[in-house]
């Protein structure tokens, strides 16, 4: 499950409910749901698979008390599209796009995520303070439109 500024929770879920149907009939296994939540927040016990998908290091946090399956740098947003960004809502559409060309053009990354899927549940961990004005929203979304499949 995906929470999203453009998608309700519930839709998000059909959506994603429809294309495990589709994976199956296309020869494919079902994949773990994606979670997205802020770093800062509390660990829960459906975190399952938790990763850090941010470039930098959170403010604040030391390395020994973040509960981390995984740090993945380099499915981050690249130094220069993120400073483009600067988080303002204004510019959120033209970013998501620009954001999705760069994952189109690493799929080793992308696709290390869609491993850790197949094995459960993610949970994908940002520090930015906005719940949706962020790349793991699109990142989630991505991982949903482009399942792993041989």
């Amino acid at each position: 499950m995906v929470a999203s500024d453009h998608l309700s929770d519930a839709r998000v879920e059909a959506r994603a409910d429809a294309r495990a149907v589709a994976d199956q009939r296309n020869g494919c296994t079902r994949i773990g749901t994606i979670r997205i939540k802020r770093i800062y927040d509390p660990v829960e016990d459906g975190d399952c698979q938790r990763v850090l998908v941010d470039r930098l290091w959170p403010r604040g946090l030391k390395r020994g008390q973040v509960s981390l399956h995984l740090w993945l740098k380099d499915i981050a947003p690249s130094a220069a599209l993120r400073t483009w960004f600067g988080h303002r809502a204004e510019n959120f559409a033209d970013f998501a796009e620009r954001y999705r060309t760069e994952l189109d053009a690493n799929p080793t990354v992308v696709a290390k995520l869609q491993t850790m899927r197949s094995g459960g549940d993610i949970t994908l961990l940002y520090a930015a303070r906005d719940p949706h004005i962020n790349h793991a929203t699109i990142l989630a979304d991505y991982l949903l439109a482009h399942p792993s499949c041989a």
